[in-house]
């Protein structure tokens, strides 16, 4: 087997490569660091052994002996090894070390390189670290290391002479040592410069100053680790090509409680807007066992929920079936997500009400002949559809194919829960089971965000006011509606 020393990039999980990620789900063991993307571990199997090794200034830490120890001891006893470092294992990253131990130990290794800070972090400011009028040339440069002790590794001086970017690493702190050495040896103190704190990550912030005050602008900005500092010319592109901290949900933090299986996709949608995603799911879907449905014996299939969709047809084909079942038969799904789930398997909804909501289909169907109809969903369903359905003189089987349980947050969730600015709801069950695994009330100043008048009213029940309701009750209604507050809140502190 083969230890892979594989970079993570720069903490945006989407930054990391398609290797990477092949790597991470085949693994036996992943040895990781602390600033790796928060989701990386996701897809790594259930059996894989993981050890962190995080480093962390001023803190407890792995020794570098003992890593290599470990990587060594695991390599050889024929495990495929994943050493995760954040970045790129070889640009200060201790991946060359950790290689020269492998090779000494007779351990074949494989190097998968990640995108590093120093290029990314800028590059998500708006600052190119190499620009034809600007810049021909890039430096990356240990920001560690005291620039005032006497053997210092760095020549001060040739950096000061350097015609292009400087890129300091890890030398937040000190970024004032820094300064003052390059200008003692002749780098020009009106030179503009820049720190990139958090870079890549949705509470990305930037500082730009000259070379002169930007220690002083990054103290007073409160900026910490993890942060690259660079110097050059480049650095005054930014006010023509920033878009990472200009997009409309950047710096906010949006809480997802839907199902853990449904959350990736509304949380993807977030962070693409800029938002920080806090997945903190207070339900899960349970499938019930049953019997297959017969929708041939049905003049009218409904289907209330994409969950429904993906249950009934986990039925379908475990009875052998599929698609063509509902050859005969009218499709009703009560809104566009559902018919969406119904289109992905080979069924076309002929129905979709424009209220997306039990009353808007029983409206939606006011026209629609029906004999016999076959409603799947969920078993703690309202009886909205299947009541005004029998009192039009048809005939109603419902079909229970799941029901909606508890999700317990853990720790790290409850405390990621309490910086939300915006805590959404897709469902009156997110509501109640997010109350019962908390204990307590919501957390104070964050805004509530409903996706229609029946979670609305579960926030109610509550003794809780929504202060955002989708108008179109879906998940794009739901991102439509946050985007318009979070416009508005910034328009009005721009006034103030």
């Amino acid at each position: 087997m083969t230890v892979h020393l594989v970079g993570a990039g720069p903490g945006d999980p989407g930054l990391l490569t398609a290797r990477a990620l092949e790597l991470l789900a085949r693994a036996d063991v992943i040895v990781y660091d602390r600033l790796i993307p928060a989701t990386a571990l996701d897809d790594a199997r259930a059996e894989a052994e993981l050890i962190y090794v995080g480093k962390e200034g001023g803190g407890e830490s792995v020794s570098q002996e003992e890593i290599n120890r470990v990587l060594v001891e695991r390599g050889a006893a024929g495990a495929e090894v994943v050493r995760l470092k954040g970045g790129d294992p070889f640009v200060f990253g201790r991946g060359g070390e950790e290689a020269q131990a492998l090779r000494d130990a007779g351990v074949p290794f494989e190097v998968v390189p990640g995108v590093t800070a120093g290029v990314a972090a800028p590059a998500y400011a708006g600052i190119p670290v190499t620009h034809r009028d600007a810049a021909s040339a890039v430096a990356f440069v240990t920001g560690h290391e005291h620039p005032t002790k006497p053997d210092s590794a760095l020549d001060w001086a040739a950096l000061a002479r350097f015609p292009g970017t400087l890129v300091f690493y890890m030398g937040v702190r000190r970024l004032d040592a820094i300064a003052a050495r390059l200008i003692e040896c002749g780098r020009d103190a009106n030179e503009p410069a820049a720190v990139v704190e958090r870079g890549t990550l949705p509470g990305q912030r930037t500082v730009v100053a000259t070379l002169a005050t930007i220690a002083q602008r990054a103290q007073e900005a409160s900026i910490r680790a993890p942060a690259v500092a660079l110097v050059g010319q480049v650095a005054e592109l930014r006010d023509q090509l920033c878009w990472f901290e200009d997009r409309p949900l950047a710096g906010l933090s949006v809480a997802v409680t839907r199902a853990r299986a449904q959350a990736s996709g509304l949380a993807a949608r977030l962070r693409a807007l800029g938002a920080e995603a806090i997945e903190t799911p207070s339900i899960r879907i349970a499938p019930l066992d049953g019997p297959p449905p017969e929708p041939g014996r049905h003049d009218l299939v409904c289907l209330t929920s994409p969950n429904g969709v993906s249950c009934l047809f986990d039925r379908l084909f475990a009875a052998g079936l599929d698609a063509r079942a509902f050859s005969g038969a009218r499709v009703a799904a009560i809104g566009p997500g559902t018919a969406r789930a119904l289109r992905e398997r080979g069924v076309i909804a002929d129905i979709v009400p424009e209220r997306f909501v039990a009353e808007g289909l029983v409206e939606a169907l006011a026209g629609v002949p029906v004999r016999r109809a076959l409603i799947a969903r969920a078993a703690q369903a309202r009886d909205v559809l299947p009541d005004a359905l029998r009192e039009r003189g048809a005939e109603v089987d419902v079909m229970a194919l799941y029901e909606t349980v508890a999700e317990r947050l853990d720790e790290a969730e409850r405390v990621a829960l309490g910086r939300a600015d915006y805590i959404t709801f897709t469902s009156s069950s997110t509501v109640r089971f997010l109350l019962e695994s908390l204990g307590r009330g919501l957390p104070e100043g964050a805004r509530l965000v409903s996706i229609g008048p029946v979670t609305s009213e579960a926030l109610r029940d509550h003794g809780l006011e929504p202060h955002v309701e989708a108008s179109r009750h879906d998940i794009d209604g739901l991102v439509e509606a946050l985007l318009s507050d979070a416009r508005a809140g910034r328009r009005g502190a721009g006034e103030a």
